[in-house]
Protein backbone atom coordinates (compact mmCIF):
# COMPACT_ATOMS: atom_id res chain seq x y z
CA UNK A 1 0.00 0.00 0.00
CA UNK A 2 1.06 3.38 -1.04
CA UNK A 3 0.97 6.60 1.18
CA UNK A 4 -1.46 9.27 -0.29
CA UNK A 5 -3.24 11.80 1.71
CA UNK A 6 -4.82 14.98 1.15
CA UNK A 7 -4.19 17.85 3.19
CA UNK A 8 -6.54 21.06 3.37
CA UNK A 9 -3.34 23.29 2.34
CA UNK A 10 -1.66 21.21 -0.04
CA UNK A 11 1.79 20.60 1.66
CA UNK A 12 1.09 16.85 1.38
CA UNK A 13 2.19 17.43 -2.52
CA UNK A 14 5.85 18.34 -1.57
CA UNK A 15 6.01 15.48 0.95
CA UNK A 16 8.86 13.36 0.94
CA UNK A 17 6.50 10.00 1.81
CA UNK A 18 3.94 11.00 -1.24
CA UNK A 19 3.95 7.60 -2.84
CA UNK A 20 6.24 5.23 -0.42
CA UNK A 21 5.20 2.47 1.25
CA UNK A 22 2.51 2.98 3.96
CA UNK A 23 4.08 0.27 5.81
CA UNK A 24 7.37 1.82 6.72
CA UNK A 25 5.08 4.82 8.56
CA UNK A 26 2.38 3.61 10.33
CA UNK A 27 3.82 -0.15 10.61
CA UNK A 28 2.73 -3.53 10.00
CA UNK A 29 -0.77 -4.92 9.93
CA UNK A 30 0.42 -7.50 12.29
CA UNK A 31 2.30 -7.56 15.97
CA UNK A 32 5.62 -5.87 15.65
CA UNK A 33 8.42 -6.52 17.39
CA UNK A 34 10.32 -3.28 19.74
CA UNK A 35 13.34 -3.58 17.52
CA UNK A 36 12.22 -4.02 14.28
CA UNK A 37 9.43 -0.99 15.17
CA UNK A 38 12.61 1.22 16.19
CA UNK A 39 14.38 0.44 13.52
CA UNK A 40 11.76 1.20 10.65
CA UNK A 41 10.50 4.49 13.07
CA UNK A 42 14.09 5.76 12.09
CA UNK A 43 13.85 4.82 8.87
CA UNK A 44 10.61 6.63 8.66
CA UNK A 45 12.04 10.01 10.30
CA UNK A 46 15.50 9.79 8.37
CA UNK A 47 12.77 10.46 5.16
CA UNK A 48 11.03 13.36 7.37
CA UNK A 49 14.63 14.93 8.43
CA UNK A 50 15.48 16.87 5.06
CA UNK A 51 11.59 17.11 3.78
CA UNK A 52 9.93 20.20 2.67
CA UNK A 53 6.55 19.50 4.21
CA UNK A 54 7.98 18.62 7.68
CA UNK A 55 6.73 21.38 9.90
CA UNK A 56 3.30 21.69 8.47
CA UNK A 57 3.28 17.50 8.38
CA UNK A 58 3.86 17.60 12.16
CA UNK A 59 1.79 20.34 13.23
CA UNK A 60 -1.06 19.00 10.86
CA UNK A 61 -0.49 15.49 13.36
CA UNK A 62 -0.22 17.43 16.56
CA UNK A 63 -3.60 19.18 15.63
CA UNK A 64 -5.42 16.29 14.80
CA UNK A 65 -3.80 14.53 17.93
CA UNK A 66 -2.99 11.05 15.33
CA UNK A 67 -2.46 8.47 17.16
CA UNK A 68 -0.38 6.40 14.93
CA UNK A 69 2.56 6.83 12.79
CA UNK A 70 5.30 8.64 12.14
CA UNK A 71 4.41 12.74 10.74
CA UNK A 72 6.48 15.21 10.60
CA UNK A 73 9.27 13.49 12.03
CA UNK A 74 7.38 12.24 15.24
CA UNK A 75 6.60 9.49 15.97
CA UNK A 76 3.72 8.39 18.38
CA UNK A 77 5.35 8.71 21.76
CA UNK A 78 7.06 11.87 20.48
CA UNK A 79 3.79 13.29 19.93
CA UNK A 80 2.29 12.52 23.01
CA UNK A 81 5.25 14.15 24.87
CA UNK A 82 5.08 17.17 22.76
CA UNK A 83 1.46 17.82 23.33
CA UNK A 84 1.72 17.19 27.13
CA UNK A 85 4.90 20.04 26.97
CA UNK A 86 2.38 22.27 25.30
CA UNK A 87 -1.04 21.67 27.57
CA UNK A 88 2.01 22.29 30.33
CA UNK A 89 2.97 25.72 28.65
CA UNK A 90 -0.94 26.55 28.23
CA UNK A 91 -1.42 25.78 31.65
CA UNK A 92 1.46 28.33 33.00
CA UNK A 93 0.44 31.22 30.59
CA UNK A 94 -2.98 30.88 31.78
Amino acid sequence: MLFSFEAPDGWELDARCRGRDATLFFGPNRFEPKRERLAREAEAKEICRSCPALEPCREYALGQEELYGVWGGLGEADRRTVLLQRQGLHKRAG
